[in-house]
């Protein structure tokens, strides 16, 4: 099951969880990934930009892979593999690939600045990982500081058969996704899909941009393929309405540097993993700050009954 240019809905990211002393929770991996299959999503990605990647060994980083293709059964499952170099991104790649995966997500270094550079940069990644793998873009330039333009965009997707996704995180990026819809309806880019991350944040208008759903990771991934399918069926008011209840506490939890500890917290208290831990180095959240997220809960849970927690 091969990631593919028709991919719509929502490809979940995946936190990793940890126990209290850094250990890998295994099973809360497969907790999550049954509440994600529950929830309605239509994908997986593992090992992103929040999956804590870094802080994993090589074996680690496919131990969690191949548990997640396993318990998602039927589900495409995108694996993370950036890496500083090529032969590391090979390693992983050919081993997620080999365990099921549908494919994988590449990021951009930071080091790149022009448009040569960036282009030049995913035909070798591609050399590197091989042509018959399916990959996505992530542009992700407010953490990456890559700043990938419609065209350069274009430019990877024509020359890489292979790439089948991008995952636009781009802010203010509304009307990137209308240009490159816009090169599709001229001819001048094949289509692909466009799956929108950002912690969601945008989620309402991108989708009505011309967005195939999202891949991100807010501690309501069920709210987001509500948003999806609401938007997707035309119900535009009903969408904006529930997307507008939980934008405060999506807003909360995209602050960077403490929005993974936000989101595990929520995901802890809705018993979809066991421990909010992260592993190290990593900040805590303070009592301060777990008392304005369960402040926002309880406001959320006024309009929708899944953040009354106990």
């Amino acid at each position: 099951m091969l990631l593919n240019s028709d991919a719509k809905g929502v490809c979940v990211i995946a936190p990793t969880p940890f126990l209290d002393d850094g250990a890998i929770d295994s099973s809360s991996i497969d907790r999550m990934t049954d509440f994600f299959v529950e929830a309605g999503a239509t994908g997986i990605t593992v090992l992103g930009q929040l999956g804590e990647a870094p802080k994993l060994e090589h074996g680690e980083a496919v131990a969690v892979a191949r548990q997640v293709i396993r318990r998602a059964a039927r589900l495409p499952v995108v694996v993370g593999v950036s890496a500083p170099g090529f032969a590391a991104m090979r390693a992983l790649t050919q081993e997620v690939m080999a365990d099921g995966a549908a494919g994988v997500m590449i990021a951009p270094p930071n080091t790149l600045r022009t448009d040569d550079q960036i282009a030049g940069y995913y035909q070798q990644a591609v050399q590197a990982i091989g042509g018959d793998v399916p990959f996505v873009i992530q542009d992700y330039p407010l953490t990456f500081t890559v700043q990938m333009t419609p065209g350069v965009i274009r430019r990877i997707v024509n020359d890489n058969p292979s790439c089948v996704m991008l995952k636009h995180e781009d802010w203010p990026g509304l009307e990137k996704i209308s240009k490159l819809r816009g090169f599709e309806k001229d001819g001048t880019m094949r289509r692909i899909s466009i799956l929108c991350g950002n912690n969601g944040l945008f989620l309402d208008f991108e989708m009505e941009r011309g967005a195939d759903g999202a891949m991100t990771g807010y501690c309501f991934p069920d709210m987001l393929c509500d948003v999806v399918r609401l938007s997707s069926g035309g119900r535009r008011d009903e969408a904006h309405d529930l997307f507008d209840a939980h934008l405060p506490l999506i807003r909360y939890e995209q602050q960077p540097g403490a929005g993974l500890a936000v989101r595990k917290y929520v995901m802890m208290r809705r018993g979809i993993i066991t421990s909010a831990a992260q592993r190290k180095p990593a900040a805590a959240m303070s009592a301060t700050a777990r008392g304005e997220v369960d402040y926002l809960l309880a406001r959320l849970a006024q309009h929708d009954k899944r953040a009354l927690l106990a």
